[in-house]
């Protein structure tokens, strides 16, 4: 019997969605033995959020004034101690993810298992390769600890269950390293919604032209009550700061509604987009591979046709 560690991943007391979709890949791996650990300076907030999960037997929290900050170098020792008698340790594939993960990984002295989109057996996943233009199955060695992040994208979120599991503390012995420390952290204030776990993105690429003229997207999506992305293409001619990319090389998103605004589809981009649920791409190209994917295709000028839905929306 598989026993699964979900890692929960948080900021400001607040439990990223993300964690629930790693909930969702655990269970389908084994729907009843699976524990979310929090590790925090102040745990209760965020074990409380995580109990409600649908699927998850126990809550362990590790509360401990060195993480109060999610610093990898931190947290890896802690997890990797935490993690003894469990067969099975996910976290999502999210920057954070991405950064704990390899060096949980190392030391347990195992490979780790990344954007696994699927579960084929208890240690037979899917992962994407080359860009996502191949799908692959990986087989973990089941005589060690599964290290995997999981493809967000890729998993529904579970819903909050009827009954809250047992919260419990864990007390270990870690000896933590001293050659890392938090110094500060800068991120952008927004009242938009998280691109990585909106319903509606909006997103502008480099038929936009310009950092001023990127305001049409900022507005047509906070019409729509929207998060905004953009394409590697505009965040390389500084239209908008590297956290907006979508695609292989940025965040990868599945959003009920995809808008592509001014975005040719290169293959990176649409990697990060293909598992949206309707696509709605406009383009002055007709021929733009970005028609190719999407559910609804308007060609013209984006600075007519975007006034016109603003518009029609009312």
């Amino acid at each position: 019997m598989s026993k699964i560690l979900v890692i929960a991943e948080h900021l400001g007391g607040k439990l990223n969605l993300s964690t629930a979709r790693a909930v969702s890949a655990a269970r389908a791996v084994e729907p009843e033995a699976i524990d979310v650990l929090v590790l925090a300076d102040n745990v209760e907030a965020v074990a409380a959020d995580a109990a409600k999960i649908e699927g998850v037997s126990r809550v362990l929290t590790l509360a401990r004034a060195e993480n109060a900050h999610p610093i990898a170098a931190t947290l890896a020792p802690q997890i990797a101690k935490a993690a003894a008698g469990y067969t099975h340790v996910f976290v999502s594939s999210t920057t954070f993810g991405k950064d704990v993960a390899p060096r949980v990984a190392a030391l347990l002295g195992v490979a780790q298992v990344s954007d696994v989109m699927s579960v084929e057996g208890s240690h037979s996943f899917k992962r994407p390769i080359y860009a996502g233009n191949a799908i692959i199955t990986v087989e973990a060695d089941a005589a060690h600890t599964v290290v995997a992040t999981i493809r967000t994208a890729s998993w529904p979120a579970a819903a909050n269950g009827s009954q809250a599991a047992p919260i419990e503390a864990l007390s270990l012995d870690v000896a933590l390293p001293s050659h890392t420390r938090f110094v500060e952290l800068k991120q952008g204030k927004s009242d938009r919604p998280d691109l990585q776990s909106a319903s509606k993105v909006v997103s502008g690429g480099r038929g936009v032209g310009s950092k001023e003229n990127f305001d049409i997207i900022y507005k047509f999506a906070d019409k729509i009550g929207a998060a905004v992305g953009a394409s590697r293409a505009a965040v390389d001619a500084g239209y908008v700061p590297n956290e907006l990319q979508v695609g292989q090389t940025g965040k990868i998103i599945a959003p009920e509604l995809y808008m592509a605004i001014g975005i040719s589809g290169a293959i990176q981009h649409l990697t990060g987009i293909k598992d949206a649920g309707t696509i709605v791409a406009i383009n002055k190209d007709a021929e733009a591979p970005i028609f190719e994917i999407a559910d609804i295709g308007l060609v013209g000028d984006l600075f007519k046709l975007i006034p016109e839905l603003e518009q029609a929306i009312g």
